[in-house]
């Protein structure tokens, strides 16, 4: 199959209920076709997203991918430059935020949160610039946590695997910058309104009514900025938080 489109893709990696699908339409708004993956238990939610997509006017198209596969990661990209366009823009946003006491951590749950956070980043930024680098242009973003910058208690395997994205993002950036990449990271500081926060908290009306959660239908035009920005004024690493939240 040829390719299908003549703007660059974005692939959206981690699209989950919440701010992985507000990136996705966002882009898709912006006329890009969008790739959207999920674990493979998860198809039907991002084959609905989706189709969710193609209703409003967008190009969409769903995987199921297992993102800390090296294989599967390979596979993907490979794919999609094959059969639906040049991908211009990878948003690597997968979260794995788990809270366990450091007694409780056990070596198996340290290890599957750094390969969810951290190890399935560098292999989709390591594939996004190994298609973008020759053509000399492209965006990948990565989405961080209030743990990129700080460990709180009972969160050390998500704060390590996170603060360990946002080197490999640092890293990244340095080394592809001056060939063309924009590499950016954002930090999400505070709680982003989902199923799992919502599974959580409970009850958060009042908190989005007063502003005090993080949206993802606000936090997703960022990513769009950061993608259009001109060369002279990348920016590296950006920091959203509720005007509530404390630092």
């Amino acid at each position: 199959m040829s390719n299908i489109s003549e703007k660059e893709v974005c692939l959206v990696i981690g699209a989950g209920d919440g701010l992985g699908s507000a990136i996705a339409r966002a882009f898709a708004k912006e006329g890009h076709p969008v790739c959207v993956t999920r674990r493979t238990r998860h198809l039907d939610k991002v084959e609905a997203l989706a189709e969710d997509i193609r209703r409003e006017g967008g190009s969409a198209f769903g995987f199921g991918v297992d993102a800390r596969s090296e294989e599967e990661t390979a596979a993907l990209f490979n794919k999609i430059e094959k059969e639906i366009g040049p991908i211009g823009i990878v948003v690597f946003n997968i979260g794995a935020n788990v809270n366990f006491g450091i007694r409780e951590t056990t070596s198996r749950v340290f290890t599957k949160v750094w390969e969810m956070a951290c190890f399935a980043g560098f292999l989709a930024g390591r594939e996004a610039a190994r298609v973008m680098v020759p053509r000399g242009r492209g965006t990948i973003l990565f989405t961080g946590a209030s743990a990129s910058l700080r460990g709180k208690a009972g969160f050390s395997a998500f704060a390590s695997a996170k603060a360990g994205l946002r080197m490999t993002a640092q890293s990244m950036s340095r080394e592809l910058g001056p060939q063309g990449i924009h590499v950016a990271h954002v930090i999400c500081d505070g709680a982003i309104d989902g199923t799992f926060i919502r599974e959580r908290v409970g009850d958060v009306e009042g908190l989005l009514a007063d502003n005090r959660i993080l949206k993802p239908d606000e936090i997703a035009p960022n990513y769009v900025m950061l993608h259009n920005q001109p060369r002279s004024a990348w920016t590296h690493e950006l920091d959203l938080r509720p005007w509530a939240e404390t630092w």
